[in-house]
């Protein structure tokens, strides 16, 4: 893909590692995220990846774990239209253990209609995301990755400015890889390098 290759990337001071393009810039001090949060955008195609650290919700079951925080996320951005496209079942990560256990993955697919920043609903693109939920039970933490795909910018929307109204070019067509494979290699290779991130003592 021209170049558009995942090399290793550090999250939070190089406590985690994961592997994703170079085009895709942390933007976490210019937008100032919470600390529990990390953010990289290219901003060539309005697409983006966040990583943030939440306290486990043990009320959430593990399968299904992922489609329950993009339903979430759909209604934390007032978002319209939410389709679940697709949803894994969970499986263990072996590379990822806390002392004997390994961490737990559950992904899903979603489609939603979400405005940027404070613009309203006129203002509206239409978006594929993918979510990953790492559960992390030993460190008490569940991981979400999320990654944003725009696949219609409204004419109305910030976005139109840098990359176009209409329809989304495809990332293959840009000489980019594929959101879906940029998400899946973010997924497969993350690691916890320091586990004091968690508050956890080895």
């Amino acid at each position: 893909m021209s170049g558009d290759f995942c090399t290793q990337r550090n999250l939070f001071g190089g406590a985690i590692v994961s592997n994703f393009p170079l085009r895709f810039e942390d933007v976490s001090n210019i937008r100032q995220v919470p600390d529990h949060q990390e953010v990289f955008v290219d901003p060539t195609r309005d697409e983006s990846l966040i990583f943030e650290l939440l306290d486990l919700k043990t009320d959430v079951a593990d399968h299904g774990s992922a489609t329950w925080f993009l339903q979430d996320l759909a209604n934390e951005q007032d978002a319209e239209g939410t389709m679940v496209l697709d949803q894994s079942g969970i499986f263990e990560a072996d590379g990822l253990r806390f002392r004997n256990n390994s961490a737990i993955i559950n992904t899903a697919v979603g489609q939603m209609a979400i405005s940027k920043g404070r613009q309203g609903r006129e203002a509206q693109n239409l978006v594929k995301v993918y979510l990953a939920n790492l559960r992390l039970k030993d460190v008490a933490t569940d991981v979400l990755v999320t990654a944003y795909e725009p696949m219609l910018i409204n004419p109305l929307s910030e976005s139109a400015a840098a990359v176009g109204a209409g329809l989304a070019v495809p990332a293959a067509q840009s000489g980019r890889l594929p959101m879906a494979e940029v998400f899946k290699s973010v997924v497969l290779s993350f690691k916890v390098n320091d586990w004091s991130l968690f508050g956890a003592s080895l």
